[in-house]
C-alpha cells in the first residue's frame, strides 16, 4: 500500500510531446537512416573494390613467382650445360674461352630476365590499382 506522501503514488500528469518538437525528432531520424544508407552502400562498395584489388595482387604476385620458377630453371639449365662442356675442355686458354663466352651470355640473360620481371611488375601494379579508380571515378565524376 502506498502513503499519501510518496511521491510515485501521485497521479501521472499526461505530457504531451509538441508538434515541432515530434516534427523536428523524425526529420533527424530519417536523416540518420538515409546517412547510414548512404554509408552501407559506401562501405559495400568500397569491400567490393578491396577485394577485387587482392584478386587481382594475388593473380599478379602467381604470375610473378611462376616467372621466378622459369627464370631459375633456365638459369639453372645453362649453368649445368656450362659445368659440362668445361669438363670436356683440353686447354686452359679454350676453358677462359668458354668462361668468358658463358658469363657475356649470362649478364645478357640476366639483363633480359630483370627487364621482363620490371615489365611484369608494372603491369601486376597497373592491374591492382584499376579497381581502385574505377570505384573512385563512380565517386568523383570530374567537373564538366
Amino acid at each position: 500500500m502506498t502513503s499519501s506522501t510518496d511521491p510515485f503514488s501521485a497521479s501521472i500528469i499526461p505530457f504531451e510531446v509538441p508538434e515541432q518538437m515530434r516534427a523536428f525528432a523524425e526529420k533527424g531520424v530519417s536523416q540518420a537512416r538515409d546517412n547510414y544508407a548512404k554509408f552501407k552502400d559506401a562501405a559495400e562498395t568500397h569491400n567490393g573494390t578491396i577485394e577485387a584489388v587482392f584478386t587481382t595482387a594475388s593473380k599478379g604476385a602467381g604470375e610473378y613467382s611462376a616467372k621466378l620458377v622459369e627464370f631459375f630453371k633456365a638459369n639453372t639449365s645453362s649453368s649445368l650445360d656450362f659445368a659440362q662442356e668445361l669438363f670436356g675442355v683440353k686447354t686452359p686458354a679454350a676453358a677462359m674461352e668458354l668462361w668468358t663466352a658463358h658469363t657475356k651470355k649470362q649478364f645478357e640473360t640476366l639483363a633480359a630476365q630483370a627487364k621482363e620481371l620490371a615489365e611484369l611488375s608494372q603491369k601486376v601494379a597497373s592491374e591492382a590499382v584499376e579497381p581502385i579508380k574505377a570505384s573512385a571515378s563512380k565517386l568523383y565524376k570530374p567537373a564538366a
